[in-house]
């Protein structure tokens, strides 16, 4: 019930904030948070006053998701929306420093960009990281902004926080976002969320290739297609 409370939550919480809805005596909720702590489930923000999940629990989360049945299941939304578009379409998680690829299908061109499964890569300059950083209100983007490292990956990497900031709102706007060769020149991406009943960031649904057979303009051509594979993944993750 923790963890769920935790989870659940769209900020840290103290664990007088998380007994809220337990009920337990306060120095039993006070023990459990810190054995919690002490086995990796939780972290302790800045302050030391407040929790919120550590990479265990995200680790555990990625797990669940992961179950056999579920796999298929979305592995066969990905296979179809990959036979649409006809490039490499992905499924990929926020973690504490990045976005992981949880699933892929593979374009059946001969000329691709490989980005395997378990492959980690930044938020500012991914369009499933940027799905992410959108998916938060103000005081969490500038908490997650302080720790990113802007790395120039290409010419066309954002590398300050105001010029992030100014994308992420045209991708709340328009829904979707778009990687411009911003991680690896001579690729680009587009990216939907994956959403919860409530509407909470689970994942985001991307599909990439090179600027040889894709434009920024062409990119938006399959946008109902992802967003369609999207609303089916969430199906079957609630």
């Amino acid at each position: 019930m923790i963890l769920e409370a935790v989870a659940q939550a769209d900020r840290p919480l103290s664990p007088t904030e998380i007994n809220r809805d337990i009920g337990l005596p306060k120095q039993s909720i006070h023990r459990l948070c810190q054995t919690l702590v002490e086995e990796g489930f939780l972290i302790r923000e800045v302050s030391g006053k407040k929790l919120e999940a550590a990479p265990r629990s995200l680790r555990l989360a990625r797990g669940l998701t992961t179950s056999r049945h579920l796999n298929i299941a979305r592995h066969q939304v990905l296979m179809k929306v990959s036979s649409t578009t006809r490039e490499t379409v992905n499924f990929v998680v926020p973690e504490i420093d990045g976005m992981t690829y949880l699933d892929r299908v593979e374009t059946d061109w001969i000329f691709r960009i490989e980005l395997p499964i378990g492959s980690r890569v930044p938020f500012h300059c991914t369009a499933s990281g940027k799905c992410y950083l959108a998916s938060l209100d103000s005081k969490q983007f500038n908490a997650v902004a302080k720790t990113i490292h802007f790395e120039p990956r290409t010419q066309n990497t954002i590398t300050t926080t105001r010029r992030l900031e100014a994308e992420i709102q045209e991708v709340q706007e328009r829904g979707y976002a778009i990687d411009d060769e911003e991680l690896f020149r001579d690729m680009i991406a587009l990216a939907v969320p994956v959403t919860d009943a409530e509407g909470n960031f689970l994942a985001a649904l991307a599909y990439h290739g090179p600027t040889q057979r894709l434009s920024c303009d062409t990119l938006v051509d399959h946008l109902d297609t992802m967003r369609e594979g999207a609303a089916k993944l969430a199906e079957l993750m609630r």
